[in-house]
């Protein structure tokens, strides 16, 4: 049976050229539209030193919180599509059958949690 505690995936792309100040502009409106949601937990951009390798960190505090992301996510999905070029969504949890879903399209790398912990 595949949980819904503790959805966490990471994004990974590329800035596109000459795209970065439009980039940190949009970052900034989608974490504060983001920081609204109950079940983000957290929701983490950072930079390589390149300027313009990127990774999202996000996690949920269930499938019910991811799917309300997704849902935010929606109203941004073609500006940040515009500014960027995302090569690898990596999940790091079991998803419900819906959230499977509702990424299949991005064709994510499942990392099969097998043991550690969360406090």
């Amino acid at each position: 049976m595949k949980t819904n505690k503790n959805i966490i995936w990471r994004i990974e792309g590329k800035i596109k050229d000459g795209r970065r100040d439009e980039y940190e502009a949009l970052m900034e409106e989608m974490v504060a539209e983001v920081q609204k949601e109950k079940g983000t937990t957290n929701y983490e951009w950072t930079i390589a030193p390149d300027g313009e390798t990127l990774h999202v960190y996000e996690r949920y505090k269930d499938a019910d919180a991811a799917v309300v992301h997704l849902g935010t996510w929606a109203k941004f999905q073609e500006r940040c599509m515009d500014v960027t070029d995302i090569t690898q969504l990596t999940i790091f949890s079991e998803l419900t059958q819906e959230l499977e879903e509702a990424v299949a399209a991005r064709n994510p790398l499942y990392m099969k949690p097998i043991g550690g912990f969360a406090k």
